[in-house]
């Protein structure tokens, strides 16, 4: 037999599926855990060895909502997720895909949602562009020097806008013909026989596109009516994939009518639904209890399948000026992003009837909202003016004699985006942090890796979620068992999305991160920046390197120490597309030796 192309020795091993972790050794040989031994196993002479004496051998951890859709074009390593230990992504989240629609439509759609420079995605197509379907697309990624192994979305504001077109799409009075849905059908049918995980959708109005045209209108599939969701939701349910999706936050909630699309009463199948999301909103404290039993009671007696993606941290964002997504939710936050211009928007922001305006949204605290709409919780980090830092914008209007809101927009008026502030939304109180991540009616998720570059930092929330396990149960106040979370943050996700991956058992893909438990500590809760000269910024980064001591993708080590492997993303890449619904490595090699 060949020797291992790979051999980790003496860890602490994880296989993914919650059970009891093990000190073992692994052989790899040909991207699959070839052997998983209790003794020393043979070392030829090009195996490549890691000791793991001390550190935890994990699964790869599968990040469920991330919006690489862009950055992969430039950067196929994905560098920030690699380094802490993702090796499979998902892609095309939240409607948003690159797959159908014209490549300036995708940046209109893309680029004022997720804060990505709309001019760096349109030019990133249309240099890389080679496809213009499901299958071409599949194909496309399978031809890149991908880092982590990457699952994607068919994104249903990118399908209407390329059966409808983008005026029509956004308007509101739109009904699509029979013949428009029986092509969206189609085209969706293609994407799940191409291997996609299933639709991504949203409801959620406060996400507008950018461009000029159609600026500030909502995406396209915030227009769908029922005919053209319940078509979509055929093909889904038919073909065992999955919606994802977020409900509306205004006062006419549907939350229900996607609670009843993924229930298997009626003797119907069930439509596997995840939505964002689960959190412990500050705006609506009292909410939590809602996300931590409404998921549990319908599986158990309304037959769904649902689950709420959940950050398992902190959820803190960060503002440039102005510049930030939550502002969209409300009448005067969203008129003041709608300008691009500098002065155009300054000659707003100045203006006195517009200052009522956004005083009267600020002091309404009964409108549905995300953001608590607390200045007296918004911290100052950075700013000319170095006696505000530190402060909370309130305080600055306190001392000033002025309102909460005056402050701000005098602020932003004179420093503009130089004025850097923080504030956290959600996920601040610990107890309900812990219940959430312990609850069966969520799934983790929700990072949005490769999105807000400037506002948040979650590439490394596995870790996070470790490293607060770990003090837990140093503090002897246990709320998941460390194997527990690591089927959390790996199989129990790859199971429900039905894709080879986040398990570590002999014969599956070797798929693999390394973990020094030593390495979890403060460090994984910094934030930092680094400069990404793709998109002509500094984007929000984490930087735990003690945490993480190997990446390995298929077989191959792709980050070790702190370094990424030569070459990876340009001249090679083991990263691979990952077809939904494909019977595991480990499966069918088991099949095959059943056979008689």
């Amino acid at each position: 037999m060949d020797d291992f192309d790979l051999v980790i020795t003496n860890g602490t091993w994880f296989d993914g599926t919650g059970a009891p972790a093990l000190r073992r050794t692994l052989g790899i040989r040909d991207g699959v855990v070839a052997q998983i031994s209790a003794e020393p196993l043979p070392i030829g002479p090009r195996t490549e060895v890691i000791d793991a004496d001390g550190k935890w051998v994990l699964p790869g951890f599968v990040d469920v909502h991330t919006h690489y859709d862009a950055e992969l074009l430039v950067k196929p390593e994905l560098p920030e997720s690699l380094r802490h230990g993702v090796t499979t992504a998902f892609i095309g989240n939240c409607s948003l895909s690159t797959v159908l629609a014209d490549n300036d439509d995708c940046a209109d759609l893309f680029s004022r949602v997720e804060a990505v420079p709309r001019e760096a995605v349109s030019r990133v197509l249309g240099e890389h562009r080679t496809w213009s379907g499901p299958a071409e697309y599949a194909k496309a990624l399978d031809e890149m020097p991908l880092g982590p192994n990457i699952a994607a979305f068919l994104g249903h504001s990118d399908l209407r806008t390329h059966v409808l077109g983008l005026d029509r799409a956004v308007t509101r009075d739109t009904k699509p013909s029979a013949a428009e849905i029986e092509r969206m059908r189609q085209l969706l049918g293609e994407a799940v026989d191409a291997g996609f995980l299933g639709l991504s959708s949203m409801s959620n109005k406060l996400d507008k596109i950018d461009g000029t045209e159609y600026r500030s209108r909502s995406l396209p599939s915030t227009y769908t009516r029922g005919r053209e969701v319940r078509a979509l939701n055929q093909v889904l349910r038919r073909n065992g994939r999955v919606l994802q999706s977020a409900p509306t936050i205004n006062l006419r909630p549907n939350i229900y009518k996607y609670f009843w699309a993924s229930s298997g009463l009626a003797g119907r199948r069930k439509l596997r639904t995840s939505l964002l999301s689960a959190a412990d909103s500050k705006a609506y404290p009292p909410l939590v209890y809602f996300m931590l039993w409404a998921a549990p009671l319908l599986n158990r007696f309304a037959r769904t399948d649902f689950r709420w993606q959940h950050l398992p941290v902190p959820f803190t964002v960060y503002a440039d000026g102005i510049d930030l997504v939550v502002f969209e939710e409300f009448g005067a936050g969203a008129a003041a992003l709608h300008l691009k211009d500098e002065v155009e928007r300054n000659e707003l922001l100045r203006d006195q009837g517009y200052r009522r305006w956004f005083r009267k949204n600020y002091d309404d605290k009964f409108s549905p909202r995300i953001w608590h709409r607390d200045f007296f919780d918004a911290e100052i980090v950075c700013c000319p003016d170095a006696s505000v830092i530190g402060k909370t914008i309130g305080q600055v209007g306190k001392e000033r004699g002025l309102h909460p809101v005056d402050a701000y927009l005098d602020m932003v008026v004179e420093y503009g985006p130089r004025l850097r502030w923080r504030t956290t939304i959600a996920n601040d109180r610990p107890k309900y942090l812990n219940k959430l991540a312990a609850n069966t009616g969520v799934q983790m998720g929700f990072g949005d890796a490769g999105a807000h570059l400037r506002n948040m930092a979650f590439y490394n929330y596995h870790l996070r979620l470790l490293e607060r396990v770990l003090r837990a149960r140093e503090n002897g106040k246990p709320f998941l068992s460390l194997e527990r979370a690591v089927h959390r943050l790996t199989g129990e996700l790859a199971d429900w999305y039905r894709i080879d991956a986040g398990h570590l058992r002999q014969g599956d893909r070797a798929d693999i991160v390394i973990v020094d438990p030593a390495g979890l500590d403060t460090a994984v809760h910094g934030l930092h920046e680094s400069p990404m000269p793709e998109f002509g910024l500094d984007r929000m980064v984490n930087r735990n390197d003690r945490a993480v001591v190997a990446t390995i993708v298929n077989g191959r080590t792709v980050y070790r120490h702190g370094d990424f492997a030569a070459g990876l993303g340009s001249s090679w890449g083991p990263g691979q597309f990952l077809r939904a619904g494909e019977s595991s490595r480990r499966d069918r090699r088991l099949a095959r030796s059943a056979r008689p």
